[in-house]
Order: C-alpha cells, then sequence, then structure tokens
C-alpha cells in the first residue's frame, strides 16, 4: 500500500473521526498489519472498538494536557508600543502589556484597574493590539504553509516506509491530514476575512458618493412635485399613507391556525431538533466563517454605548469592526411593536409578525432565507437585513445609532446586527446574552477559540446566580393552569393525541405545584389565602418528591415544550380572546366551554366581593406584564433539571396565596460558566474594584474546571498620587463614644447623636459635595427622623444643603441635578450639599461624583446582609460543606459574608476619584474598618495609604489639613 487513494470509504470514515494525536499510542497496542495485508475487515464491531478507544484516550488526554501545560514557560513577545490616542500612564502601559500576555498564552486573566485610570480605552487598545498582530500572524503563517505545500507536491509523495525499514502508513495519513486540515482552516478564515475586508472597504468608500446621490435625488423629486398635478399629488399621498399604515400595523386578525398546536411526534428526535425558535433561524448561518473576535460585556446597554464610543476615539476606531447586540426592546424600529408595554410581549409579537407569511410559503426555500422573507413586518426582509448588515460593519455605531440606521434603510437592527457576528472583530453585549446558554446559541454566538472581555465583572458570581435563578408565584401558576385549560378544551378536537397527552402532563405538573405552595386550581389566586407564612427549603430531588413529580420525564416534557412551541401557542391564545381565571372545577361542573360563558361566570363572582385588597392591584399589574406565563414556567421546570447538589427549591407561602412563590436558587455559578471558560481562547474578567479576589478564583474558576496556574492576576494602583487621597478609619466620635453600627449597638440613640456630630464637624471643613453612604434604606430612613427632631438636619443645612437618594429610579436625575446645581452655584453661607445614599442602591454604582460632586464619601457602619435570610444562609452551607477554610482558618461560609459586605463597600467609595487630578477625602465610620481582614478587603490604592485614628480630633485635624493644602495649591 503505497499511496493513500487505496483506503476504501468505510476505512477513510473510520480514520478520519480519529484524533490523529492517538494513532502511533493505537498502532502499539493493536495488529494493524492484519488490516493492512487484507486479513482483517473494517467492519462494524472493528469501527466501533476503535472509535470507543479513541473517545477514552482523547479523554485522558486532554485531561493530561490542561495538568501539565505550565502557562509561564510559553513563549510570547509583548511589543514595545501600544497604540494609544494620547500618551498612556505608566499603569495603562502595565495594564496593556499584562492583557497582551493574557491573551497571547490563552489565559484566564483577573484585572483591576480603579475607575478613572482609563481601564476601557486599555481593554481596547492592549486587546485591538493582539488582535491586529493574531491576524497579522495568521496571514503569514498561510503563505509559509502554501509555499510549503507546493515545494513538497514538486519534491513527490511522502514515503510510507521508516528508515528501518518499518512500514508506517498510519503516520502517514496522520502528518497528510494534519497538514491538510491545518491549510484548509487557515486559508478559509483568511482568505474569507481579506474579502470580507475588501467589500467593507468598497462600501466605505462608495459611502460619501451615495450620501450626495441621495440628496440630489430627493431635491429633484421635491422639484417634481411642486410642479406635479393636484391628482399626481392626491395619488402619492394615499400611496404613503398606506406606506404608513402598513409600518404601523400589528398583528392582524387571523384564524387560529396559528394558535392551535402542530401535530407532535415525540419519537422522532431527529426533526426539528432546536426547535421552531426564529432566533436559531436566522443566526444559525452554517456558511458563514467566523473571524477571530473579541466579545465584549457590560452591565447595562449604557455602559456597552460608552465603550463603543472608546473604541471610536481610538486609533482602532476607523478600520475596527464593531457590533453591539441589544434586545429587541433597545432595537426594535415597528413602531406598533415598541409601543407594547412589556418586553415579553414584544418578544412574543415580533415572532408572530414574522410567522405570519413564512408559515404560509409552500416553496420549500433555503433556511436563512425562509426567515427573513415574512412581509407581515416592513422591516423583517432578507436584502435590506443584508444591507444593514455590511453597512453597519463599515462604521462603528453604538445602538441608538444602529435603530437610526435601521429606520434609514428599512431594516431590522436586532436581526441585522445578529447576522452581522461573523464578520465583526468586537462584538459588544450585555451580561445575559452572554451568560444564559440558550441566548448565546439563539444569538448565534460561537465562543470556540474566541476572547471574551467581562467588564465592570465585581458581581460577576451573583450575576450568573440571578440568571439561572427562577421564581415563579402562586398566581402565575393559577393562571397558567387555567389558561391552558380553557385552551385544551377550546381546540381539544383540533389536537392530536399525542399534544393532548403532553398539555394533561402539563396541566398535572401546574396543579402539583400549585397544591405544594397550599393553593387550589379552581380559585382565583387573590381569593384564596393561607393560614400562616414560611419559609421552606429543600433539595431538588426532595422538591420533586414532595410534588409527586418524581416520576415525570421533565427532559421529555421541555423538549414538546421547546419544539411545540406550546407557550407562544398559548400567548397567541390568551392575546386573541383574553380568558379570565376561571374556576375549572365550576366550568367541568356547568360544562360551559365558551370564553364568553365563563367570563360571565366569573364576573358574577367578582361581583360579589365589593372589597379588594392591595395586593390584589399590584397582582393585576402584574398579570399584564405577563398575559401568559406559561414561557417564564418553563424556565422554572427547566431549573429542576440541574444536579441536585448545585441548588436549592425555596418556597415561600404567604397569607394570600397570589403572593406565596417558588423560587429556585442556584449555588453553583461555576457549572453554567465552565462552557465559557472551556470554549473560550482567553477570558478576562476586569473592574475597577475587583477585590476579594479570592472569590472567583475558587467559586468561579477552579469550579469551572481552570488550574491556578493558567489563572494570571493584574492589579494596578491609581493615576493619582498618594497627596490627593485621604482614606481614614473613624472609630470615635468628637465626645469619646465609639462608633460600632452592629445590629445590637445601631439603633441606640447616643450613637445616632454622636454620629450626627461627627457628619456636622465633617461637614464644616468639607469644600463641594458630601456623600454619606447608609448600609440600607430603612436605617437611612430611621437615622434622618431622629437628626430631624433632634435638630441635626438644620444645622447640617447652614452649609451643606441636604438631598436623599429616591427609591424610584425616576426621580434619580432629577436630584442628582439639584445636588449638583447647588455645589456649583453656591449662594450666603452654603458650601455645597450633602447627599444621603444607600449601599448597593441607584447611586452606589455607575455615578460619577467627580471633583466638587464628591470631595468626601462617609461610608456609615458596615453593610452586611441579613444572617438570618434563609437563602443566604443556604448558600454558606453549601460553601462549607463544599470548600475548604482559609488560611487563618475561617469557614468558606463566614468569607463570603464578609465579602459580600466588602464588596459593596468597594463600589460605594469608588464612586470619588475619577481622574488624575481629582483628590477626595474617604471616612469609614465604624470600628470595625479597623481590622486587618477589612483592610485585605479594601482595594490596593486605597488600602495602601488608609490610616487608622484613635480620637475623633485628629480625624478632624486632618480633614482639615488636606483640603487647606488643597487651597493653597490650587491658588498658587
Amino acid at each position: 500500500m503505497s499511496t493513500f487513494d487505496d483506503f476504501d470509504d468505510e476505512g477513510d470514515t473510520v480514520l478520519s473521526s480519529i484524533q490523529l494525536d492517538h494513532i502511533s499510542t493505537l498502532k502499539k497496542n493493536t495488529d494493524l498489519s492484519k488490516i493492512v495485508d487484507g486479513k482483517t475487515d473494517f467492519d462494524d464491531d472493528n469501527d466501533e472498538w476503535l472509535l470507543t478507544e479513541v473517545d477514552k484516550m482523547d479523554s485522558k488526554t486532554s485531561d493530561k494536557e490542561e495538568q501539565d501545560v505550565k502557562y509561564e514557560d510559553i513563549p510570547f513577545k509583548i511589543p514595545d508600543q501600544f497604540p494609544f490616542p494620547f500618551e498612556p500612564y505608566d499603569i495603562q502601559k502595565g495594564f496593556m502589556r499584562g492583557l497582551y500576555q493574557c491573551l497571547e498564552q490563552g489565559r484566564v486573566g483577573i484585572f483591576e484597574s480603579p475607575t478613572g485610570t482609563g481601564k476601557s480605552l486599555s481593554l481596547i487598545c492592549g486587546a485591538l493590539k493582539w488582535l491586529k498582530d493574531y491576524q497579522e500572524r495568521q496571514k503569514l503563517e498561510l503563505e509559509e504553509l502554501i509555499e510549503d505545500n507546493n515545494k513538497e507536491n514538486r519534491n513527490g509523495a511522502i514515503s510510507t516506509t521508516k528508515d528501518d525499514g518499518e512500514l508506517d502508513w498510519i503516520s502517514d495519513y496522520k502528518e497528510k491530514k494534519e497538514i491538510e486540515e491545518k491549510n484548509q482552516k487557515k486559508k478559509e478564515e483568511v482568505e474569507y476575512r481579506l474579502k470580507k475586508e475588501a467589500k467593507l472597504t468598497e462600501i466605505r468608500k462608495s459611502k460619501k458618493c451615495n450620501k450626495r446621490k441621495r440628496v440630489q435625488l430627493e431635491d429633484e423629486f421635491n422639484d417634481l412635485m411642486k410642479t406635479a398635478s393636484k391628482d399626481l399629488k392626491e395619488s402619492y399621498k394615499l400611496e404613503m399613507d398606506h406606506n404608513n399604515d402598513t409600518d404601523k400595523s400589528g398583528v392582524d386578525v387571523d384564524d387560529d391556525d396559528n394558535i392551535v398546536l402542530d401535530e407532535y411526534n415525540s419519537d422522532d428526535d431527529g426533526k426539528n431538533k432546536h426547535g421552531d425558535d426564529d432566533d436559531n433561524d436566522v443566526d444559525d448561518d452554517d456558511g458563514a466563517v467566523h473571524c477571530t473576535k473579541i466579545y465584549f460585556c457590560s452591565r447595562t446597554h449604557s455602559q456597552l454605548s460608552q465603550f463603543v464610543r472608546e473604541v471610536i476615539k481610538s486609533p482602532y476606531g476607523e478600520d475596527t469592526r464593531v457590533i453591539s447586540l441589544g434586545s429587541r426592546q433597545n432595537l426594535c424600529v415597528n413602531e406598533a411593536v415598541k409601543k407594547l408595554k412589556s418586553l415579553s410581549l414584544i418578544n412574543d409579537t415580533c415572532r408572530d409578525l414574522q410567522k405570519k407569511k413564512t408559515e404560509k410559503s409552500s416553496k420549500p426555500v433555503p433556511k436563512r432565507t425562509k426567515t427573513i422573507i415574512g412581509k407581515s413586518c416592513p422591516y423583517y426582509k432578507q436584502d435590506p437585513i443584508e444591507d444593514f448588515k455590511d453597512s453597519s460593519l463599515v462604521e462603528v455605531r453604538d445602538i441608538e445609532q444602529l435603530v437610526t440606521l435601521g429606520k434609514q434603510m428599512k431594516a431590522c437592527p436586532y436581526y441585522g446586527t445578529r447576522l452581522a457576528i461573523p464578520d465583526a472583530e468586537i462584538v459588544a453585549l450585555p451580561y445575559n446574552t452572554l451568560l444564559h446558554k440558550s441566548t448565546r446559541e439563539a444569538s448565534g454566538i460561537q465562543l470556540k477559540d474566541n476572547i471574551v472581555i467581562i467588564d465592570e465583572a465585581h458581581n460577576l458570581l451573583e450575576t450568573i446566580n440571578n440568571v439561572y435563578s427562577t421564581e415563579i408565584t402562586g398566581a402565575q401558576l393559577v393562571r397558567a393552569h387555567s389558561q391552558l385549560n380553557q385552551y385544551e378544551t377550546k381546540y381539544r378536537s383540533r389536537l392530536k393525541a399525542q399534544n393532548l397527552m403532553y398539555i394533561k402532563q402539563i396541566l398535572f405538573i401546574l396543579g402539583n405545584l400549585i397544591k405544594c405552595i397550599g393553593g387550589r386550581t379552581d380559585v382565583p389566586p387573590d381569593q384564596q389565602s393561607l393560614a400562616h407564612s414560611a419559609t421552606r427549603l429543600m433539595t431538588i430531588n426532595d422538591f420533586l418528591f414532595h410534588c409527586h413529580l418524581d416520576n415525570v420525564n421533565m427532559f421529555k416534557v421541555l423538549r414538546y415544550c421547546q419544539r411545540s412551541q406550546i407557550a407562544r401557542k398559548l400567548h397567541g391564545f390568551v392575546e386573541k380572546y383574553r380568558p379570565d381565571i376561571v374556576p375549572a372545577a365550576e366550568k367541568v361542573k356547568k360544562k360551559q366551554t365558551s370564553t364568553s360563558s365563563l367570563s360571565n361566570f366569573l364576573k358574577s363572582i367578582v361581583g360579589k366581593e365589593n372589597v379588594e385588597e392591595e395586593p390584589t392591584k399590584q397582582e393585576e399589574k402584574n398579570d399584564f406584564v405577563m398575559s401568559s406565563p406559561l414561557m417564564h414556567i418553563e424556565s422554572f421546570l427547566h431549573s429542576l433539571t440541574n444536579a441536585d447538589k448545585d441548588g436549592r427549591i425555596v418556597l415561600n407561602h404567604q397569607r394570600l396565596f397570589s403572593q406565596c412563590s417558588i423560587k429556585f436558587l442556584l449555588l453553583n455559578p461555576a457549572v453554567h460558566f465552565t462552557e465559557v471558560v472551556k470554549d473560550t481562547r482567553a477570558l478576562i474578567v476586569a473592574g475597577g474594584t475587583m477585590q476579594p479576589i479570592s472569590e472567583f478564583k475558587d467559586q468561579l474558576f477552579h469550579g469551572a474546571g481552570v488550574k491556578s496556574g493558567r489563572i494570571l492576576e493584574y492589579s494596578c494602583g491609581h493615576v493619582i498620587p498618594g497627596e490627593q487621597l485621604l482614606p481614614l478609619v473613624v472609630s470615635t466620635g468628637p465626645t469619646g463614644i465609639q462608633l460600632d453600627f452592629t445590629y445590637q449597638n445601631r439603633n441606640k440613640h447616643s450613637l445616632l447623636d454622636e454620629l450626627g456630630r461627627s457628619v456636622i464637624n465633617i461637614s464644616n471643613v468639607v469644600p463641594g459635595g458630601v456623600i454619606c453612604f447608609f448600609p440600607s434604606y430603612d436605617y437611612e430612613k430611621q437615622v434622618f427622623a431622629h437628626w430631624e427632631n433632634s435638630g441635626v438636619i438644620d444645622k447640617l443645612q447652614v452649609k451643606k444643603k441636604v438631598f436623599r437618594e429616591p427609591k424610584r429610579a425616576g426621580l434619580v436625575d432629577q436630584v442628582l441635578h439639584e445636588y449638583s446645581s447647588c455645589i456649583q452655584t453656591p449662594s450666603g453661607s452654603i458650601t455645597g450639599s450633602i447627599l444621603f445614599c444607600v449601599v448597593g442602591g441607584k447611586m452606589s454604582e455607575g455615578i460619577n461624583f467627580s471633583d466638587d460632586l464628591g470631595r468626601c464619601i462617609m461610608m456609615i457602619g458596615m453593610p452586611y446582609p441579613n444572617i438570618n435570610c434563609p437563602e443566604l444562609k443556604e448558600k454558606m452551607d453549601y460553601l462549607n460543606a463544599n470548600f475548604p477554610k482559609d488560611k487563618e482558618g475561617r469557614s468558606p461560609g463566614q468569607v463570603h459574608y464578609e465579602n459580600l459586605c466588602m464588596k459593596a463597600v468597594n463600589q460605594s467609595i469608588g464612586r470619588a476619584i475619577r481622574h488624575q487630578k481629582d483628590y477626595a477625602t474617604i471616612l469609614l465610620l465604624d470600628r470595625r474598618y479597623g481590622r486587618s481582614s477589612t483592610v485585605a478587603r479594601l482595594p490596593g490604592w486605597i488600602s495602601q495609604y488608609l490610616k487608622k485614628t484613635d480620637n475623633f480630633g485628629s480625624v478632624f485635624s486632618s480633614v482639615s489639613k488636606f483640603f487647606n493644602g488643597k487651597k493653597t495649591t490650587m491658588k498658587s
């Protein structure tokens, strides 16, 4: 056997499926000479055995590789210069070097850079420098590989006999296959990238010409219309009105074909494996080659827009392809859909508009085309969306600019941005889109061998827990049961046996969930009450036994829900017929099948109840927000498929059944983060205050299988010199009373009076704005009421105008505007403002109190969470059972409890010092801040200058001297 062409098809199939690194091992353990001599065929048994052995070795090898990799030995070269819009600070240079190293070595990095040090710009310039270098290396490697391949072809085929005469055709096959696959992969990616870049360059060149031409044509048309006849003008007006009506059209009244479930075959596993998900269809472009890219995640859309603006300002702003992803609520340009008042309604209506015409098409068309030719939504069309995709990559745009572009091009920005993902070099997206697996897959995001950067990652653990923790209420369960019951009754004659069987199963599940929290399916939720309130925690398995659901195949039920799209069908039914919550037992008793009869029956009941409790009004509001809660309940059922040890079920019994709830609490965030870590080439988590870093390593990265050697930590100081920051621990007040805001002491009037005296004294010597952070809204309210009665507020008002953080989000901007106006334009004896805020509130994150807006930050007490909270206690118990004690002998649960407090503190005190010339004092008003374990959890740029004081006199003297020195410096 001298050439590879002698292998038959069966042999090729088996060999091509083998991981080539294992062939030499197989050869040692297998008498392959019999196969070569033709004595043994590649029959099915041999194929199965061979592939089984390879799978075993592949698993062992990958584990061994992960353990054996020494990342510090991986060669890398860090550039001497990084393109930057100005001369970078030394800490920015260090940050970019560390980032480049982490990306080049394929590691997991934890990067801490205080707010105000240009973290976003450092991330952009460091990461894009690596990406551009990587692309250039790919191009050079491709040229070398092609040249080597040509030389090999000129020199003839590779010899299949080793020097010692031993036949080694398998090794030859391995070498040839490796070279071919490597060449082909690089060739496809590089050629596709170069082709796309050429196309976008051409579009960019013609963009200005097209703009001028369009304006010219519009002017010519307007001139012609001025001289047009009256009939022509009226015809034009009618046509334009018709088009506008089409644009604003909502869901047309249709028959029930789109509501009734299609025939379902549970045994047909190969059909529609991913369900009839329009999101998947649009973005699952199998033909597109995904270039190596950077996924940049942040918490809010405003933060992502700010990031995009930083990209524009960077040296890479003109030649980098950037796309921003958002929800339909942020990107939809169809006015009829946008005006809907809830995200769930917007999502469902959008999908319904797509399906209107596509489902009527009888011709088989390509998958991608089929999903974009729907005509019910005027913006959901193939050609405009394709044009939008290219235009969005030509110029860097944020979310608002993408929406404007979509309106101009009459194209849907939501689907256009998703189609642009394969060609984008940077994809900016919210946390949830990346962290939630089904959302990630539906969006067409491929993490394999790409870079993921998660900014503002200080709450990453809590974010993952929140994404996968689901809570359903008694009102939602009863409403879903009633709606599905009425749906089944109305369409019983049109539903096939399989659909009826699964609907009965879902009704059984809903009914048992209602019973487990003490409710009934035949009584409206607001008319049910329980004897007492209680909270109970259970493991997943115990909960399933408790609800008698242990024999239900939840995976098959969820697969049915996904493929049949029953939640959307039910939503369509509810939107069309608006069924009321009807007592099921009474409906059966009276044998009424029409929704009008049921509605009349419910109205007769409601008529007898003249008095409604306040929670009922809130429940009605929630009902409107989610007209059909079945999709939300599906998420909870999916949570029940988690491993028993990774989560808990919280049963919350309230006096009013509609307020009872069942919650899945995720305890192990690493289980849902493992895939992200495993697939990405490199992962970066960054933030202004990442302390305590040990929590990330222990609970997230180590739990996801990341070895310690792969983790790279980088923390830099602030851009300001030490003399511009004065952090102090204030242990006592002016009269010597110890400031101890523990739960036992914090309500004492003597302590509150001492706190008031401390705040008054400090406010008298601090210019500009003072920010006071309280542990909770309740405590802030209590302290403020006491100070009003004791005259502290009046004394504060002599020097500072007092403002309070509002609970309503809509009032935050107004309060901040008044607060800043008073500082910028003081009058009389007023020297500024003082703002009472709450840790974890609306002003503790994302608000910029720079310069005079935040000359002093006071942290009053330590914001420990409620230790008696059942969910917190369960989390602490889980950590104690699964993680070892720290070096100081403290239990993991206790460490977690302290970390929750200090992360909140770090975020709050980081509101001050926003740039190099800024200065401020940070006062920690509680004796417990002096503990070494607490100081170790503060950011390094604060802890290195932190001073512990013995008396309030030294505090007052230090603060006065600090600001007097700044006055002198400014005058000089």
